[in-house]
């Protein structure tokens, strides 16, 4: 399939969007007018530059205000348009974008808009050209794709067709199954762009909150379908205006919206193929959609790495003792010390000259990779791959594995463990084990990796959002906001269906808060908390404080508002008041949850107990966490 993309869909000049746009594989570009109005250089210039890299200029976009229009601004209309027809020929442009009216002087007359888009349509013919009619969302009289379609009907011209825009279709909450019925050819072009979902104007809406497919909330798989059950065949392409990425490195943008389009293709291609016991044939479609590796099968973490050095590898071996880890093993032929507690396998990697080295010395003491569990690795990074993510081989000494990783935003690793090797079979291979490295020492009771949080810049969320969705099979849930002393930290956790694989992303909307002022250190992208799963935190929180671990301390004051909130036992509430732990419940269970202090680097740790079907991370209890840490 033609892939092409919007140049008002990135930041920089129109040079530096086309070289990004090109290194991210795309075939074509939208032309923006704006993007040509400030280029230091001429229609034909621009063509060259283009075609030089590869990419075809798809279509000329938007002209505005045009149909339904009285006859004397319907005739300068007209001769504006002949002067963008100059440009588009000179441009080897081939499509005008024309989106419906917004203007006040424009009347509510179907048969006029039609006709005087027929002669926009005759005047394009002559010069071989075609145009494009788009209903916008916010348009004065044509908002829906099927009034726009009504019009194009009634036009009649062969130069002329429908463009469509899953925003403007989604954002009004109109029904796309009606495109299924347009005939593929009289639709022109495809325009896809998801989004949160917002209760604002739509026009603000559509201008600074748009999203790449995957990112948002839209149903922008199920649109797509029914412009593939329509017979459509021209350019997939993103339409995206959105404030953050107006600041994002082009580069970076780019390759978040190959991933975006690749995701979109392979799950329509999944909804349009047949039941595995369905003895109809696939549904016809009339271009060739993207085909990845399956989604990776995963069923858990297997280990997460820590990066140190020799100092700071004693450190935190030290504080994960005093946890309750074990030292159970050291790496065969590396600086690196295995850790255990449970079902938890922690590794502390102190090599010099190593990929966990050089995370060291960017960021500090921090996690620097995570292995999960996964039924067929090997097609799990050929996914990824396929996905724009890019793989990384580890140097591997004698009879040590080799486990397939990719590099997730922002730098760190992401190891395939296969499950074939079970609990133990990766550590045996790689590690000289202490004899009783299998046993269970009790430790504090600590016994899964519950989730692992991640702080990121602002302009790394939706990077993760679709990185997690599209590479790993993880889905998001609710974006939550919470506010810190200093600011609010918008919260978006994302999960596997077994939910044996929990991610929290979270980002500050302010430059002061705790989570804005760590990521200053790390560079983003970077774990700041790991949430261990117990049966019992109140023994586990016992235990830990007779070793010495200290915890968040929680005002009275929470506990107080806590029961005229929730209906608790007393004694239930007693003891939470007592251990310093946090509740919240939900009509599926109960979420009981602590935070150690920091160790290095602003990371820590957090003990969760889940009961029945709860399945959300406690995001109300935050703001006391954090609260807590400010007063500090």
């Amino acid at each position: 399939m033609h892939r092409s993309i919007a140049t008002v869909s990135l930041s920089g000049t129109l040079r530096q969007k086309l070289e990004a746009v090109s290194a991210a594989g795309f075939d074509g570009i939208e032309l923006f007018e704006a993007d040509f109005v400030n280029f230091k250089g001429s229609a034909a210039e621009l063509r060259r530059i283009a075609s030089d890299l590869g990419l075809s200029i798809d279509l000329y976009q938007p002209f505005r205000d045009f149909e339904g229009m009285p006859e004397a601004q319907f005739r300068r209309s007209l001769e504006r348009a002949e002067r963008k027809f100059d440009l588009m020929e000179a441009m080897g442009a081939p499509l005008m974008l024309c989106c419906s009216n917004t203007s006040p002087l424009s009347v509510n007359d179907p048969a006029l808009a039609a006709a005087q888009l027929h002669e926009l349509a005759e005047r394009a013919a002559r010069r071989n050209l075609r145009v494009g009619f788009e209903a916008l969302a916010w348009g004065r009289h044509t908002s829906l794709y099927g009034q726009a379609w009504n019009i194009v009907k009634q036009a009649d011209h062969p130069q002329l067709g429908l463009i469509l825009d899953s925003f403007h279709t989604l954002s009004l909450k109109d029904d796309a199954t009606g495109i299924a019925a347009i005939p593929g050819d009289k639709i022109f072009f495809l325009q896809m762009a998801d989004a949160p979902l917002l209760s604002m104007d739509v026009l603000q809406w559509a201008r600074h909150h748009r999203s790449f497919p995957g990112q948002g909330d839209f149903d922008v798989i199920g649109f797509f379908e029914q412009v593939l059950r329509a017979g459509y065949t021209g350019p997939l392409s993103l339409e995206i205006f959105n404030d953050l990425f107006r600041e994002t490195p082009n580069r970076r943008t780019a390759v978040d919206a190959m991933r975006s389009l690749l995701y979109l293709e392979s799950e329509a291609r999944q909804r349009l193929a047949p039941a595995a016991d369905a003895q109809a044939p696939a549904q016809p479609v009339a271009v060739e959609l993207f085909s990845p590796p399956p989604v990776p099968a995963l069923s858990g973490l297997s280990f997460i790495e820590f990066a140190a050095d020799e100092a700071s590898a004693g450190t935190l071996g030290a504080f994960l003792e005093q946890i309750g880890f074990r030292r159970v093993g050291r790496h065969r032929s590396k600086a690196v010390v295995l850790y255990r507690q449970g079902e938890i396998n922690l590794i502390v990697n102190a090599q010099p000259d190593s990929f966990a080295r050089s995370r060291f010395e960017a960021h500090g003491t921090s996690v620097c990779a995570l292995g999960v569990r996964c039924a067929d690795p090997q097609a799990a990074v050929e996914r990824a791959t396929a996905m724009c993510s890019q793989r990384h081989d580890s140097p591997v000494g004698p009879n040590e594995l080799r486990v397939p990783a990719i590099v997730a935003p922002g730098g760190n690793l992401i190891h395939f463990v296969p499950e074939a090797l079970g609990t133990n079979g990766l550590y045996e291979a790689d590690f000289i084990l202490e004899e009783d490295a299998a046993a269970d020492a009790g430790g504090a009771g600590l016994a899964q990796v519950d989730h692992v949080a991640l702080g990121l810049a602002l302009d790394q969320l939706d990077t993760w959002v679709l990185f997690t969705r599209a590479v790993l099979g993880l889905e998001p849930g609710e974006s939550l906001e919470l506010a810190d002393p200093f600011g609010l930290i918008r919260c978006r956790g994302v999960a596997n269906a077994d939910r044996s694989v929990r991610l929290v992303l979270n980002v500050s909307l302010s430059q002061r808060t705790r989570t804005a002022r760590t990521l200053s250190l790390t560079g983003g992208g970077a774990v700041h908390h790991i949430a261990l799963r117990c049966d019992d935190i109140f023994e586990s929180v016992e235990r830990l404080r007779a070793s010495g671990t200290r915890f968040v301390p929680i005002s009275d004051n929470y506990y107080d508002d806590l029961a005229t909130r929730v209906d608790l036992d007393p004694a239930l509430l007693a003891r939470l008041r007592a251990a310093g732990v946090l509740f919240d419940r939900s009509p599926a269970g109960d979420y009981l949850h602590i935070y150690t202090e920091n160790i290095e680097g602003g990371l820590f740790f957090e003990l969760a107990q889940r009961t029945a079907g709860y399945d959300a991370y406690g995001a109300l209890n935050a703001p006391a966490r954090m609260a807590s840490q400010a007063q500090q």
